[in-house]
């Protein structure tokens, strides 16, 4: 299979950003991705020492960056990144440390928060990863199918059940009026097989409807401590 260039990450002729994990940020990748005229948001490692050239107003700094390694790495001339670092509070005594990386130079188009914002957003694909394939499907678990025409069609059932629980989960979010990401998938998920198990899903009236998920609003839409 052809490895995917970063040209063609970007189609269509308005503006775009390039968000990256950790493991695929190189000088060369890096300056072939901001060729394109997409603005770019990855994340590096935190022992990446980028030169530091200037602080800015929101925490945020300059650097420039050069290739690791290769030919004429010390002839290359360096790039200029803007460097976000930030850690997210989520109760631990050490909280992992983020960095990022992004051509987006001035915070007057995107504040430091701004940026950790959008990069954390990325993560819910892999949380819709993990719900499909180790809760909804089960760790483990292979297509039962034998014909690739079936496998997609059982991947589309996969798909369906996905979207029809997380559509539940949002109106539950709504009844309570709370943000739909303080809603368990995996609790959600648990009533959805009741229900299926006593016949009852979806459930038929309105009434019902509430009824079912008022568990999903009362028990997992809890203030946070």
């Amino acid at each position: 299979m052809k490895p995917r260039t970063p040209s063609s990450l970007v189609v269509g002729g308005g503006p775009f950003a390039i968000l990256a994990d950790r493991g695929f940020c190189g000088f060369r990748l890096w300056e072939q991705a901001a060729a394109t005229g997409a603005d770019l948001l990855w994340r590096v490692k935190t022992n990446l020492r980028p030169r530091h050239l200037e602080t800015l107003a929101d925490g945020s700094w300059l650097a420039t960056i050069i290739p690791a390694s290769g030919p004429g790495r010390q002839s290359t001339p360096p790039l200029t990144v803007r460097v976000v670092n930030y850690t997210i509070d989520d109760g631990r005594d050490s909280p992992d440390g983020y960095r990022l990386l992004s051509t987006i130079l001035d915070p007057g188009e995107a504040s430091a928060e701004e940026l950790a914002t959008v990069y954390s957003e990325r993560w819910e694909i892999e949380s819709v990863f993990d719900e499909l394939k180790t809760h909804q499907r089960g760790p483990r678990m292979v297509m039962r199918s034998k014909s690739s025409d079936l496998v997609k069609q059982e991947t589309w059932g996969h798909l369906c059940c996905h979207y029809a629980i997380r559509t539940l989960m949002i109106e539950a979010a709504q009844h309570a009026q709370r943000d739909p990401d303080r809603v368990s998938f995996i609790a959600a998920l648990r009533i959805a097989r009741r229900c299926v198990a006593q016949g009852d899903f979806p459930p038929p009236r309105p009434d019902h409807t509430t009824a079912v998920w008022r568990h999903v609003c009362f028990v997992n839409l809890k203030p946070a401590i």
